[in-house]
C-alpha cells in the first residue's frame, strides 16, 4: 500500500506538481496526479482532496493557469500550464531542494 500523502513534506506537492506541468506541458488535475504517482513508482498516492486544493494554491500564487477543455474521454475538465513566474519559482525550489539534498546526505553518512 503507498504512503499517504500527508507522509510528504510541506511544499514538495507545489514542486513535483510544478515539475509535472513543466515536463508535460498542460494536463487535467486528474494527470497530474496520476503522472506524478507514475514517476514515483507508487510510493505516493494522491487523492482529489490533496491535488485540487494545491492546484488551487499555485494558481493563485501566479505560478499556474487554467482553463477549460475536453479531456481524452471527452468530458469537460480544467487544464492546468505552468507560467513565467511558475517556472522561476520551479528553478529556485528545485535548487534549494538539491542543498537541502546535500546537506542531509552529508549528516546522515557522517561518521561520529
Amino acid at each position: 500500500m503507498a504512503p499517504a500523502d500527508a507522509d510528504i513534506p510541506y511544499g514538495t506537492l507545489y514542486l513535483m506538481v510544478l515539475k509535472t506541468l513543466d515536463a508535460m506541458g498542460p494536463l487535467h488535475g486528474y494527470a497530474v496526479a496520476r503522472r506524478i504517482e507514475q514517476v514515483v513508482q507508487g510510493a505516493l498516492a494522491l487523492n482529489q482532496g490533496t491535488i485540487y486544493p494545491a492546484l488551487l494554491r499555485l494558481e493563485q500564487k501566479g505560478w499556474i493557469k487554467s482553463e477549460w477543455g475536453t479531456s481524452e474521454n471527452n468530458r469537460r475538465a480544467r487544464f492546468y500550464e505552468i507560467t513565467r513566474a511558475g517556472k522561476k519559482q520551479l528553478a529556485a525550489e528545485t535548487e534549494s531542494w538539491e542543498r537541502t539534498v546535500t546537506i542531509m546526505t552529508r549528516m546522515l553518512e557522517h561518521e561520529p
